[in-house]
């Protein structure tokens, strides 16, 4: 047992002197990488290109990430496998002070590697077990989407006066971004967060005071996809009465919008008001004669129209059996 030991320990020393000799995974990365901050703290290699601006501040965005230490095959944690990850707001969600810095450099759809010292990682003392004391880490990530919410909590914080004094596009960027949020809750299956997007970006547009017909226009143009997306938000939440009211306020801005009428159809098949789901169909139909869902609903109401009106002439012929009985 001893004897084995003693090799075992001769043999681990060998290997450590061997690494000593041999540049490191690590080094060898530190060769095509570039200094981020002049310290040497933060090293980056762009693997592919990005696109727009860089992330701003106090932005949230969704990335693919996987934390290495040197030497091991697996991350010691990533988010790779999930297809919606959760959005992360830099200065609350981000905790590592060397990973926010690096996302400030990178743009969308960028795919980088970082190296951190330990003072921008996890610190001379580490993470046990995972991470060892004074422990250079590796990070690859990937930008998938940039949502600027600092520009939207400026503007939330704003009094009403003066986010009526902005110009009006500064306010559709915000609403765009609050309904980008609310799309990454909806497919998530994130329903009622997602609602809560939509309306807080119907409150903006709505304490809006309009000075022109240009600008009503531009609220409508922003209104319109707020309406369709609480429609079908409320249809997941089976709330078909609430669904109705989105989707008619949408055909009050555009009566065309097949959307619309599609919706509003599926709301009154969940109420059981064939009929009326028929004539909302019909609608859309007429827009998109070959479209598959529209063809497919226009079917399923028709069975269930069918359907409702043979259990109502079965229940009449039992009404007058029992008539002509008595």
């Amino acid at each position: 047992m001893s004897g084995n030991g003693f090799i075992t320990s001769i043999r681990r020393l060998i290997n450590t002197e061997e690494r000593l000799r041999t540049p490191s995974p690590f080094d060898h990365l530190r060769q095509q990488m570039t200094d981020v901050l002049g310290d040497g703290g933060i090293l980056k290699e762009v693997v592919q290109p990005g696109e727009g601006p860089p992330v701003p501040q106090n932005a949230s965005v969704l990335i693919h990430y996987s934390g290495f230490i040197e030497y091991s095959d697996h991350p010691f944690e990533s988010n790779t496998n999930m297809k919606h990850p959760r959005i992360m707001k830099l200065g609350r969600d981000v905790t590592l002070a060397g990973l926010e810095l690096g996302l400030l450099t990178m743009q969308k759809g960028e795919f980088s590697r970082f190296l951190f010292q330990p003072q921008y990682a996890y610190g001379d003392m580490g993470c046990p077990p995972l991470i060892p004391a004074a422990a250079v880490i590796l990070y690859e990530v990937q930008i998938l989407d940039i949502l600027d919410s600092g520009k939207v909590d400026d503007f939330i914080a704003m009094s009403p006066e003066e986010q009526n004094r902005v110009p009006l596009s500064t306010l559709l960027e915000v609403v765009e971004t609050q309904r980008s949020f609310g799309n990454r809750c909806f497919n998530q299956s994130r329903y009622d967060s997602a609602k809560d997007r939509y309306k807080q970006a119907l409150v903006l547009l709505g304490n809006r005071e309009t000075q022109s017909d240009t600008e009503k226009e531009g609220i409508n143009a922003a209104l319109l996809p707020l309406y369709l997306n609480l429609c079908l938000t409320e249809l997941r939440l089976e709330r078909p009465h609430k669904a109705l009211k989105y989707g008619n306020k949408a055909l009050e801005i555009d009566y065309a919008n097949t959307k619309a009428h599609f919706r509003c159809g599926k709301a009154y098949l969940q109420l059981h008001e064939y009929g009326s789901a028929q004539d909302c169909l019909i609608m859309a139909q007429a827009k998109k004669p070959f479209d598959s869902d529209i063809n497919n609903l226009l079917r399923e109401v028709a069975t269930c129209y069918k359907d409702s009106l043979d259990q109502q002439k079965d229940l009449y012929s039992k009404m007058f059996r029992d008539l002509r009985g008595k």
